[in-house]
């Protein structure tokens, strides 16, 4: 069978699986954290449960691919680099040139490059991620998975802001999402697990973890989606302040002296969500625990849950209803109380959910009652297996 490797690269983090294809079976997993940073860490976990940790100083990618491909001859995982088959690598902005996953060449890495601009954390990170691998696996498949391409079916009035079209023409300035590849394996997954065809369905998806976003599916394509230019806008997030109105951001940098635009950004981006509002943490877990004794972590759970409810139901109504409402990640597959109260809030649509049925974590399953208008399910999330699936259909 042959082994193919999806990775996940950030500014300082690099996450991988390894996979036995087509049976899609996990051989090995790991990540390198603090890349580029002193005291880096180094983990795998493979075999029966047994894992393998370093920690040294690991400055570049180039260092971390090697280290992870000598890893997996010392641990055993391969006995030859020949055995990759294929390697596929999550990049976060695709723009509007990568509407699907794609085979990466030096052509279109430097198109991933040129697309900085829109995710200047991740897509230099990304690119270097990929370089390494070419260095060190010549002549395997390297497919480019992109966050940004599931988002580029919508329709113009979805993806266009009300500003001078010139803006859109000239600077690329339009709405492309985010966690597209999370939104596409839980939708395929839910129409799966309800027997029916993805393209009859009308489905919202709520990929719920430190950063959210909330997916229309309609005819089986993304119809319209939170998270905005960059994936700072839409919903309240764990650090994130999701929308705001643009004059505030005016009024508090001349109150705060912020002479940098980017200050601001990182201001809503780092220090801003339910962090800021409760004055405590961005662990919702944390907020649940002091919720009866601080107001403020009361109030911040009822904004999420609030921005939440109010981004579905305005999907719900844009696609003239919905069959299924679908939850993933972080807080999506962990969070009981969080799904109970967010379909409490929907209740006007007919969606009910089952207590029982809701009374577990990360696990597939319907998770709404008999007599619910609206099917509910929790789906958790599996991006690298996507990943895996389109470096097997793209890497011949």
């Amino acid at each position: 069978m042959p082994k193919i490797l999806a990775i996940n690269a950030g500014s300082s983090t690099l996450k991988w699986k390894l996979f036995n294809m087509p049976a899609e079976k996990v051989i090995a997993e790991g990540m390198v954290d603090r890349m580029g940073l002193p005291n880096s860490e180094f983990k795998v976990k493979y075999g029966d449960g047994q894992k393998y940790v370093v920690n040294q100083d690991i400055p570049t990618a180039d260092i971390a691919v090697d280290m992870l491909l000598k890893a997996m001859l010392d641990l055993k995982i391969i006995s030859d680099y020949k055995e990759i088959e294929g390697v596929g690598h999550r990049i976060v902005a695709g723009g509007e040139r990568f509407k699907e996953s794609e085979k990466l060449d030096e052509k279109s890495l430097k198109e991933v490059e040129d697309l900085s601009e829109y995710a200047p954390l991740h897509n230099p990170a990304e690119a270097d991620g990929v370089r390494a691998f070419m260095k060190l696996l010549p002549g395997v498949p390297e497919v480019g998975v992109f966050d940004t391409s599931f988002h580029t079916t919508m329709p113009k009035m979805n993806y266009l802001y009300s500003i001078k079209p010139e803006y859109y023409e000239k600077y690329g300035a339009r709405k492309y999402g985010a966690h597209g590849t999370s939104h596409r394996y839980v939708s395929h997954r839910a129409a799966e697990l309800l027997g029916k065809p993805l393209e009859e369905l009308r489905m919202v998806t709520m990929h719920l973890g430190s950063g959210v976003s909330i997916t229309a599916e309609k005819d089986g394509k993304s119809f319209d989606t939170s998270m905005g230019f960059t994936p700072l806008a839409g919903v309240t997030m764990s650090t994130r302040s999701g929308d705001i109105d643009p004059s505030l951001v005016a009024f508090l940098m001349q109150k705060l002296n912020i002479t940098d635009p980017e200050k601001m950004i990182d201001i809503l981006n780092k220090e801003s969500g339910i962090y800021a509002l409760s004055g405590l943490s961005p662990d919702m877990r944390e907020l649940e625990k002091t919720r009866d004794t601080r107001p403020a972590s009361q109030l911040a759970i009822d904004i999420f849950a609030n921005r939440i409810i109010k981004y579905v139901a305005g999907y719900v109504a844009e696609m003239g209803g919905v069959d299924a409402l679908v939850f993933t990640a972080g807080m999506g597959e962990g969070d009981i109380v969080m799904r109970k109260r967010i379909i409490d809030g929907l209740s006007v649509f007919g969606a009910k959910i089952d207590d029982e049925r809701n009374n577990v974590m990360a696990k597939e399953r319907l998770i709404s009652s008999d007599d619910s208008k609206v099917k509910v399910l929790l789906v958790p999330t599996n991006e690298e297996l996507m990943i895996a699936r389109d470096v097997v259909r793209l890497g011949k």
